[in-house]
């Protein structure tokens, strides 16, 4: 590891990877907490869909990533029932957004592949070695800032999770809360795709924050556990893909990660149920 630090390309790939890791372990455990997991799969299409359209109108596909997904995820939002985006709402939008994806992939590759042919294939499978100095400063800006953001929104996110109807009567707004979580989801699933790929991207939400749930009740240690187990699995999956050049980077990265969420099922620990994680709200 020391020696792959040596080079730029894994150095910058361990600054973005690490930081896009915390934000999407972050970000997975509400994610899976509040049932939204299939927002999470709806993003990761629209951040295909939005890559490409930019890169269709020879634009840079970041612009296209944060405007689709921030933009669907708000969208999202606003179709639900107090800015949690319910099963309707996604289906509805789903067929949409594939069918968009298709046809700017169809006007990229006849009309803008020849200036960046590798362009399409990053944004499905990632492309973490071949981001630039720059490009993993921003990224380390982005998830940066979706961390601090979520965990400033912790616990009354937490609380609105758990019981709407109970914290909207305390006073917390929901709807404002639920809005803002999207948001950070949509900036989340935008930088992550640059890192995964858009369709690897739901297992980096998913996987880590699946894991820390089954492994402990208390919301916040899970929380700070699913940070750590994709950051770790980022790591094991950087360190695969250096030492042995066949195997693509975002491929081991998701294989750590079902590795580890497949292990925690041979833990058994007893069943305290969720009055530990209702207590703690």
């Amino acid at each position: 590891m020391i020696a792959a630090l040596s080079h730029p390309f894994f150095l910058h790939a361990v600054l973005a990877g690490t930081a896009i890791a915390a934000a999407a372990g972050l970000t997975g455990y509400f994610l899976v907490l509040r049932a939204q997991i299939f927002t999470g799969d709806a993003l990761s299409h629209t951040a295909f869909t939005g890559a490409l359209a930019a890169l269709a109108v020879g634009w840079d596909l970041r612009i296209g990533l944060f405007a689709a997904t921030v933009g669907v995820a708000l969208l999202l939002g606003f179709l639900g029932s107090r800015s949690k985006a319910d099963d309707v709402a996604i289906g509805s939008a789903f067929a949409w957004i594939l069918g968009l994806g298709v046809f700017f992939l169809t006007l990229y590759t006849t009309h803008r592949s020849t200036s960046d042919g590798n362009a399409g294939v990053s944004v499905l499978f990632g492309s973490i070695f071949g981001l630039s100095a720059s490009a993993a400063w921003i990224a380390v800006a982005v998830a940066a800032g979706v961390c601090v953001a979520l965990l400033v929104l912790a616990r009354p996110l937490l609380f609105a999770s758990l019981d709407e109807a109970v914290a909207a009567a305390r006073g917390v707004p929901v709807r404002l809360l639920g809005l803002a979580f999207l948001v950070l989801v949509g900036a989340c699933a935008a930088e992550a795709t640059q890192a995964v790929g858009s369709l690897l991207l739901l297992g980096l939400l998913a996987a880590p924050a699946g894991a820390a749930q089954r492994l402990t009740d208390s919301p916040f240690r899970a929380l700070a556990l699913s940070a750590l187990l994709a950051v770790g699995e980022m790591w094991t999956g950087l360190a695969v893909g250096y030492a042995v050049p066949g195997v693509p980077p975002s491929f081991a990265i998701m294989a750590a990660a079902t590795l580890v969420f497949a292990a925690t099922f041979l833990i058994r620990r007893p069943d305290t149920g969720t009055a530990a994680v209702t207590a703690t709200a």
